[in-house]
């Protein structure tokens, strides 16, 4: 009995994929021996392992039972060595699935995804995009890349990354040469603008390095907390600028002189009520930003810009260049029936 034990606790000790293989070894092997034992009782090698399986999984149907003293006595066999091993086997799966999730939790894994979207810094800012490129892109995936110990939200396709994001490794194991964009959040305590900043800083060049060593473009949006310091950003290539304390401040004097104003703003940023602002490309039918706003009129769409040019109003006889990103007010059936048709 105590030999037994002490296979157990060797077997316990050895390597997953080398317990799966003696396993499997042990296996084939006893299909073959209980169909030389017993010829006429396991006639074929499947009926052989079909034996071995059911008695080594405790299920025990009782349709093929050996009946020569050498067939039970090899039956012995299977039943102390054979169930505690397979038993020893299961039981490693199990561990190998509580770890992965602790890894996955912690925040140790590798994500190999691609065209997914990377948020830097945890904030409530953070948790609110998550929520509104879900509700825009349902199968969106997102990977968060934080200090915190632990994961800080459970959610299908938030995928976690514990690290330091000016390291490059961690931006690495982000996949973030596939990633489709970068977004850095300010935390939501600021004491220090000047050190936020610079930290937001830091992270993109350190991207912009990757990108360049990479010979790739990584789209970045950085959330910066004074606006005088958008020129010192420029070099490192960053894409987009999100103003936060300013962006705040006006949208609150704007709230107190046009009462109201701020839910307008508020529905225009979020997917989750009628109307939103949406992207599209020039048609091959619209050749002027006047076919454009009278066609998509017609439709139930309002021409809001062509990128960041709002005054496109006041030029709507001019040539809509190849290259326009024009953005659309409108919900989103009539934003699906425009792509269709145009």
């Amino acid at each position: 009995m105590l030999f037994i034990f002490d296979i157990m606790k060797m077997a316990v000790k050895i390597k997953n994929l080398t317990l799966i293989l003696v396993t499997t070894i042990f296996i084939v092997v006893s299909s073959y021996i209980v169909c030389y034992l017993e010829p006429q009782t396991f006639e074929t090698l499947f009926i052989g392992f079909w034996y071995v399986m059911t008695t080594i999984t405790t299920t025990g149907y009782g349709d093929y039972v050996p009946a020569t003293v050498a067939g039970k006595l090899y039956a012995l066999l299977l039943y102390m060595f054979g169930i505690t091993l397979l038993g020893i086997v299961v039981g490693k799966m199990v561990e190998g699935v509580g770890l992965y999730r602790k890894l996955k939790e912690e925040g140790r894994l590798r994500f190999k995804g691609k065209n997914h979207y990377i948020l830097i810094g945890w904030t409530h800012k953070a948790k609110k995009t998550v929520e509104e490129i879900r509700l825009a892109k349902t199968n969106a995936a997102i990977v968060l890349i934080d200090n915190t110990p632990k994961a800080p939200l459970e959610m299908d396709g938030l995928f976690f990354i514990q690290g330091d994001p000016t390291e490059r490794d961690i931006l690495e194991k982000a996949n973030i040469r596939e990633a489709d964009a970068v977004l850095i959040f300010a935390p939501d305590a600021i004491y220090d603008p000047i050190s936020v900043d610079g930290r937001s800083l830091l992270i993109t060049s350190t991207i912009e390095s990757l990108a360049t060593e990479y010979g790739i473009d990584i789209y970045t949006i950085v959330e910066i907390v004074r606006e005088k310091h958008i020129s010192n950003f420029k070099h490192a290539n960053v894409d987009e600028f999100v103003l936060s304390n300013e962006a705040f401040s006006d949208l609150m004097a704007k709230s107190a002189i046009h009462k109201g104003s701020t839910s307008v703003f508020m529905q225009l940023l979020s997917r989750e009520y009628g109307d939103n602002v949406w992207e599209l490309e020039k048609s091959s039918r619209w050749t002027t930003y006047r076919d454009a706003f009278s066609q998509l009129q017609e439709i139930g769409a309002n021409l809001l810009s062509d990128g960041k040019d709002f005054g496109i109003i006041r030029k709507l006889d001019e040539q809509i260049p190849e290259e326009a990103k024009l953005y659309i007010i409108c919900d989103e059936s009539t934003y699906n029936k425009i792509k269709m048709e145009y």
